[in-house]
């Protein structure tokens, strides 16, 4: 229907000026006004004013207790509106107390933001989450076939006497797979009863939204943070059938091993176990890196020329100067314990055992940066821009003898961006990732060089944009890397995002995981915290 007050038959006009199509009410007076007017209308002392938006006259109602006066706040206290006198009387007047336009505003564009979030960003989330259980379900029985022909070909070759367990074995599977569809039947469950309820959450705001019952609105309580990471997520580690050559004397040894199932689900609010306070403190002197020596010593850097050790009780257990009084760049720790940290202005990779600190490579036309070591072949892996930083690539070094550069893809561009900021870790699967600060970008790349995807975050966000300032990796193959917009984003082997950690980060910057898959971040401003985020 055409709203009157653009009719051509009835334009509604400033009662004052006759100005059409007037922008302003006045609440108490009902009298329309064009921008011009408002001045001149409220600077009749004689009687109060209200001025709101054309759109949202009306917005004000009597008071039922002071039937002369109009009500123009909330008492959000005990959620009613009130009138000046009602402001003024001992029953409101510790309550806290809110303009009504500028209430309703704010809670319009919180409800705004939520049913965006809510139709763009967490809704498809969940109905590709309940698209991908029937696949789920199905490759359950996919890969037990695989197990079971694999173990069949084995029992055939070990004949009759071999059968019984054959048969046992084949029974494991069966409970593995029992115990992975009761794991998929919960997420399923927990998915398909949350779907609902945002299904009527975003009812119930677009009803909201088309309101102007104050009392309605003000009730109105965000719970998109609750949905915001998917219910019930969970990793599985499959279970893979080994065969063995068969010993007559051994038979049941050299059968094979059948490795358990594994499920493990994320926790839904991660844990902060541990808040570490170091000595870097303030904006010039922030933590960038931290590194764990083992599951209750780490190893940190930051802007000064000190290296530190702390443990989880926050004491300082040594430190150490680098050997050419520059800041380290980046820190990792050896296979062996000892600790290696980059020195760019050096041009040169160091490694500090005890209290000696050697050169174990200084480089030319390079300047290395971020540097990470091989948890399968205790490599080290390190990203060095060229001194005129025009180039970036990743070197493989076994001890001091260069293996493998890795710098163009197979079309001979570029793979990381010209003199950009790189952080650098190696997956469980041998894969490559940088995070790339300039670029927005996680990039990943096989062993051998070959890119295989990158990372730019959810084009849905309703953050800001994605700026990743630090990289690790979690037992699981996930890639862990931290946001400057203080959260850090879980991605899977293949580039698909997990879910985020955010709400008790502050700038995070350098990650590393301990043996139990718990997660030390370092927050610029001097903080190591350790999260526990699976079950």
């Amino acid at each position: 229907m055409e709203d009157p007050m653009y009719s051509l038959q009835d334009v509604i006009r400033c009662d004052l000026c006759e100005t059409p199509v007037p922008p302003k009410h006045c609440d108490i007076c009902h009298i329309h006004l064009c921008e011009a007017c408002v001045g001149e209308h409220v600077s009749d002392e004689s009687k109060d004013h209200y001025i709101v938006p054309f759109k949202l006259r009306g917005i004000t109602s009597k008071c039922t207790k002071h039937s002369t006066e109009v009500c123009t706040e909330l008492c959000t206290t005990c959620n009613i509106p009130v009138c000046p006198q009602c402001v003024a009387s001992s029953e409101h007047k510790q309550h806290k107390k809110e303009d009504i336009l500028t209430l309703f505003k704010t809670k319009r564009k919180l409800m705004q933001k939520d049913l965006q979030d809510l139709e763009k960003s967490i809704y498809p989330r969940y109905q590709e989450a309940a698209t991908n259980i029937p696949v789920q379900r199905a490759d359950v029985n996919k890969r037990s076939q695989k197990l079971t022909t694999a173990l069949d070909k084995q029992g055939e070759a070990l004949h009759t006497e071999i059968d019984t367990i054959i048969q046992g074995m084949k029974s494991e599977i069966d409970d593995m797979d029992a115990q992975y569809i009761v794991a998929i039947d919960q997420q399923e469950d927990a998915i398909n009863r949350t779907i609902p309820e945002i299904k009527q959450i975003i009812l119930d705001l677009k009803r909201l939204l088309d309101t102007s019952d104050v009392c309605l609105v003000s009730e109105y309580t965000s719970r998109t943070e609750e949905f915001r990471n998917l219910p019930a997520q969970f990793q599985v580690t499959l279970p893979t059938f080994i065969p063995q050559e068969i010993k007559r004397e051994q038979i049941h040894q050299q059968i094979g091993s059948l490795s358990e199932l594994t499920v493990t689900f994320l926790l839904d609010e991660p844990r902060i176990l541990t808040d570490i306070q170091t000595e870097y403190i303030g904006i010039l002197n922030g933590l960038r890196s931290v590194s764990c020596l083992n599951d209750i010593e780490l190893w940190t850097c930051g802007n000064d020329n000190i290296l530190r050790l702390y443990n989880l009780q926050g004491e300082l257990l040594r430190y150490v100067q680098t050997k050419a009084g520059k800041y380290p760049r980046d820190i990792a720790v050896t296979q062996s314990g000892d600790l290696m940290y980059t020195d760019y202005e050096d041009r040169s990779i160091n490694i500090v055992s005890d209290t000696q600190i050697q050169t174990l490579i200084r480089l030319r036309g390079w300047r290395p940066c971020f540097l990470c070591i091989s948890t399968a072949s205790g490599d080290l892996l390190v990203i060095m821009i060229s001194n005129d930083d025009k180039q970036t690539k990743v070197v493989r070094y076994s001890g001091s003898t260069e293996k493998r550069s890795i710098q163009w893809d197979n079309q001979g561009r570029p793979l990381y961006t010209s003199g950009s900021i790189y952080y650098l870790t190696e997956n469980r699967n041998l894969d490559i990732c940088a995070a790339d600060y300039t670029a927005s970008a996680v990039v990943v790349v096989s062993a051998a060089g070959k890119l295989r995807f990158r990372y730019t975050g959810l084009p849905s966000t309703p953050w800001e944009s994605f700026l990743p300032v630090g990289i690790t990796t979690d037992s699981w193959g996930n890639i862990l890397t931290s946001d400057w917009y203080n959260r850090i984003h879980i991605i899977g082997q293949d580039g698909h995002f997990i879910r985020y950690i955010h709400n008790c980060l502050k700038h995070p910057r350098g990650l590393c995981v301990d043996s139990r898959d718990n997660l030390f971040v370092a927050e610029y401003r001097g903080k190591v915290k350790k999260i526990q985020y699976y079950k």
